[in-house]
C-alpha cells in the first residue's frame, strides 16, 4: 500500500500485479519532459518575477533579497511537491547528470537518453520562465543582462552552493527520506540565498534562463560559462561528499548492507 493509497480499499483480483521487486511502470518520457520544461518555466518566472516586483516596491537591497528569496522557497516546494511524482522535479541539469551518474554505478536514476530528453526540457523552460517574467511585468521580452557575476569569490559560491543541494538530495535518497524533499530542498535554496557569495543559482539551466532578463535576477552572458563549470564541480564535489558521509556498511560476508 502507498502512502497517497485510501486506507481499507483491496486491489481487484483480475488486475495483473507486477512481480515482487519488479520496478513499476514509469510516467511516459514525454510526460516527464513536459513536467522539466514546465516546472523549470515556472521556478525561473518566481525568480525574475519576484525580483522585479521586490525592485519596484522598495529601493532596501536587503529587502529585495528577502523578497527574491522568500518567493523562491515557496514556488519551489510546491513544484517540487506538484511534479515529483512524474519526473523527480529536477529542473536542474547538475542534478539530472548526477543521478544518471549515480545509475551509471548501480543506483537508481536516469539513463543516458532520459538525460537528453531532461536538459533541453529544462533549459527551453527556463529562458520561457525568464521571458514571461519580462512580459508579465512589461519589461523587453529579451534583454540580455548586464550584471556581471565573474568575481571569483561569487564562482566559490556556486561550488559551495550546488555541492550542498547535491548532497542534500542524494543524502535524502541514501537514507530513505524522499518524502522531505519539497520543505529540504526549498528551505536550502533559501538559506543559501544569503550564506553564498553568488545567492546560490547552483542550477545551469537557470543560470542560462536569468541571463535572458537585465533585471534583478539577470547574470550577463559573458559570466555564464563559469558559473556552469563552477555548478558541474560542485555537483561532483557533493556526489564525493555524499560517497563519504552516507558511506555504506558491509555485512559480515563482504557484501553491501542494505
Amino acid at each position: 500500500m502507498t502512502a497517497t493509497e485510501p486506507v481499507g480499499t483491496s486491489i481487484p483480483a483480475d488486475v495483473p500485479q507486477p512481480a515482487p521487486g519488479a520496478i513499476p511502470p514509469r510516467t511516459p518520457l514525454i510526460a516527464r519532459a513536459a513536467a522539466e520544461l514546465l516546472g523549470s518555466a515556472a521556478l525561473v518566472a518566481v525568480v525574475v518575477g519576484s525580483g522585479i516586483q521586490a525592485t519596484k516596491l522598495t529601493q532596501d537591497m536587503a529587502l529585495q533579497l528577502l523578497a527574491n528569496s522568500t518567493a523562491t522557497v515557496f514556488g519551489l516546494g510546491v513544484l517540487i511537491a506538484l511534479l515529483g511524482p512524474v519526473s523527480g522535479a529536477h529542473f536542474n541539469p547538475a542534478v539530472t547528470l548526477a543521478e544518471w551518474w549515480t545509475a551509471r554505478r548501480g543506483g537508481a536514476g536516469v539513463s543516458a537518453g532520459e538525460v537528453a530528453v531532461y536538459v533541453p526540457s529544462q533549459i527551453a523552460g527556463a529562458i520561457a520562465g525568464a521571458i514571461l517574467a519580462d512580459a508579465m511585468f512589461g519589461e523587453p521580452l529579451v534583454k540580455w543582462s548586464t550584471h556581471d557575476r565573474s568575481a571569483g569569490n561569487l564562482l566559490l559560491g556556486e561550488v559551495v552552493a550546488t555541492a550542498g543541494l547535491i548532497l542534500l538530495i542524494f543524502g535524502l535518497a541514501r537514507t530513505d527520506r524522499l518524502r522531505f524533499t519539497p520543505v529540504a530542498v526549498a528551505s536550502y535554496i533559501g538559506a543559501a540565498y544569503w550564506f553564498t557569495s553568488s545567492t546560490s543559482f547552483a542550477n545551469p539551466a537557470v543560470t542560462i534562463g536569468r541571463a535572458f532578463t537585465d533585471t534583478f535576477a539577470g547574470i550577463s552572458p559573458a559570466s555564464v560559462p563559469g558559473f556552469i563549470c563552477m555548478q558541474l564541480v560542485g555537483a561532483v564535489v557533493g556526489l564525493a561528499l555524499v560517497a563519504v558521509v552516507f558511506m555504506r556498511g558491509k555485512t559480515d560476508s563482504g557484501t553491501p548492507s542494505a
